[in-house]
């Protein structure tokens, strides 16, 4: 009888070396997941260096994730509207003939409003808004909410500015990188925001839940004023973000707390507005006040002369 070979078959061979590999990986990612939490703990300073590095290393990879991420998501939608495109279609038909009126109101409406302002010599500017940036990632399940911007200090971003998309208020900026920014979102259970209720301005404070949902307590003692469908927006108070800003939509209250939804969802956003904080922007000193007040420029020409 002949000897069985000593040597194992390639294919056996091939398993155990995927296998061992496996192990190696395995415990190298827990002995980095360790050294990093005792450098959390014993050195937060350096934690903060490794975190800010590793910001900038994955911000092209989180940027195509974010858009392959909304690309899958939004294959449901297409798929209905493709469905259900003959009905929109007549839907929309009868809605265009019936507005198709009211538009004619609202250009005319328009072209007056430019009129009277030309004529008042009233200029629509605002001064608040620094940069426009996108989202390319945020946190939707995670005990902290923040969402991840592409633009940080080199572009002029600085912690505790206001962010905004064209359906709301985002959140503020809580971290910045030279090129990336950490954006601590309205549902984040440590971001407080003041608001009031849109159509009779009832004042209110608006705390982030953890888990998607915000929660609007009223500032006056007394029974719960909210109702669901309240549309909130900021108040001005706190000096953080300016006025009349969408924030919310109450869905449902419970004893002497409201619970709301925000119409911004980030996950949702790509293009967002990096503002001023609205205490800055109100306080900024007027470049044309001392020309206007000193046409000759008799002051400097004083203050330069001993």
């Amino acid at each position: 009888m002949a000897r069985p070979p000593s040597r194992r078959p390639g294919h056996n061979r091939k398993a155990q070396y995927s296998l061992f590999a496996s192990y190696v990986v395995a415990m190298a990612g827990a002995a980095i997941g360790l050294l990093l939490v005792v450098v959390a703990m014993f050195d937060p300073t350096g934690f903060a260096a490794i975190r800010t590095g590793t910001a900038e290393l994955t911000r092209p990879l989180s940027t195509g994730m974010k858009r392959m991420v909304g690309g899958v998501s939004s294959i449901d939608e297409v798929l209905a509207a493709y469905w259900q495109a003959g009905s929109q279609n007549v839907g929309l038909r009868r809605q265009v003939e019936a507005d198709r009126n009211r538009i004619i109101e609202a250009k005319g409406i328009a072209q007056e409003n430019a009129r009277l302002k030309k004529l008042l010599k009233l200029v629509d500017e605002d001064s608040s808004a620094l940069l426009s940036a996108r989202l390319i990632s945020s946190s939707a399940s995670s005990a902290r909410r923040f969402a991840r911007l592409n633009a940080g200090n080199w572009q002029g971003v600085r912690p505790g500015m206001p962010v905004r998309a064209a359906e709301g208020l985002i959140g503020r900026v809580h971290t910045t990188t030279p090129n990336t920014a950490e954006v601590l979102l309205l549902t984040d259970t440590s971001n407080i925001v003041p608001v009031r209720r849109a159509n009779d301005n009832v004042p209110a404070i608006s705390t982030g839940g953890g888990d998607g949902s915000l929660e609007i307590r009223a500032l006056a003692a007394g029974r719960n004023p909210f109702k669901p469908g309240d549309l909130l927006v900021t108040s001005g108070i706190g000096g953080i973000y300016q006025p009349n800003i969408p924030v919310a939509v109450v869905v449902r209250t419970q004893g002497e707390i409201a619970y709301g939804v925000p119409l911004a969802n980030p996950t949702k956003v790509d293009a967002v507005v990096v503002e001023r904080a609205f205490e800055q922007v109100v306080t900024r000193p007027d470049p044309g006040a001392a020309t206007n007040s000193d046409p000759n420029g008799l002051a400097a020409g004083n203050a330069a002369t001993p």
